[in-house]
């Protein structure tokens, strides 16, 4: 594995950590060439795991025989670019986690049938824009029994720098892809939907006819203006999760995780 000392950040290969934006990484002229940058040996090994291609390594030296020395080892021929602190820390909106990021290739987006051919809990994230609030979900989604992720295209990419932090890279444990088309694709892969809203007519999420369904879709809305009329009215429920002290809703992340938790399928061991 070439090990290679830069001295100015305009270095050939180091644009993708340096220079390029998130809209330039994700590429969706040719998105087969696309890259995205995850960062820390924890993240980057959960992302190895899971079939990730690494293109490169940036890295402080003093971890190329520490932190990174085993992500290093596992990455096979790819270059590792090193450098003094003092120029890393340059790095326009990077601050290296424990001292070492990882440009990875995107994967080939799956299809809905795919991701949801066995699935029995799905979540559709609908316009979440927050990179934050999607890490975090995703988190709640791995750990509570979430088989796939949707999302539609004014959501933010999963594979966002912060998104895939703050999920502690469970971005790449929960299969996922976007959808451009109405719910009705849902219904015809066996799924009833349950929009999770405030409206008159809301069931509480604990009302036993949401625990019978075998295969539920969760729309979880925008943080702000929540979901439009338009997916409530055509979702098979409605559902509100009861508040106290008249606060009025929870942010989307921790309403997610409630809703994972509460709606989780039946006899599930996850």
């Amino acid at each position: 594995m070439p090990i290679i000392e830069i001295s100015s950040l305009s270095y050939p290969g180091v644009e993708i950590f340096s220079t390029l934006t998130e809209a330039q990484l994700r590429n969706r002229i040719e998105p087969s060439k696309g890259i995205f940058i995850t960062e820390s040996p924890k993240v980057i090994s959960v992302a190895i795991n899971a079939g990730y291609e690494p293109l490169a390594l940036l890295c402080e030296r003093k971890h190329i025989t520490g932190d990174a020395a085993t992500i290093i080892e596992r990455c096979g021929n790819i270059p590792v670019y090193t450098g003094k602190r003092e120029l890393l820390a340059t790095l326009t909106g990077y601050t290296l986690t424990r001292g070492v990021l990882c440009a990875m290739r995107r994967p080939k987006p799956h299809s809905i049938e795919e991701i949801c051919r066995e699935a029995r809990r799905i979540v559709v994230i609908d316009g979440v824009v927050d990179a934050t609030n999607i890490g975090a979900i995703f988190r709640s989604a791995a750990a509570l029994g979430i088989d796939a992720v949707l999302l539609t295209p004014t959501s933010c990419d999963p594979l966002n720098r912060r998104a895939v932090r703050v999920s502690m890279g469970s971005v790449f444990l929960v299969p996922w892809t976007w959808l451009d088309t109405t719910l009705s694709k849902l219904h015809d892969l066996g799924f009833r939907t349950a929009a999770m809203a405030l409206t008159d007519d809301s069931i509480s999420i604990d009302n036993p006819l949401l625990a019978t369904e075998p295969k539920l879709a969760i729309i979880m809305g925008t943080e702000g203006d929540g979901l439009s009329y338009e997916t409530i009215a055509e979702a098979d429920y409605v559902v509100r999760i009861p508040m106290s002290h008249d606060v009025d809703s929870l942010n989307v992340a921790a309403a997610a995780a409630v809703a994972f938790w509460q709606l989780r399928a039946p006899d599930s061991n996850k």
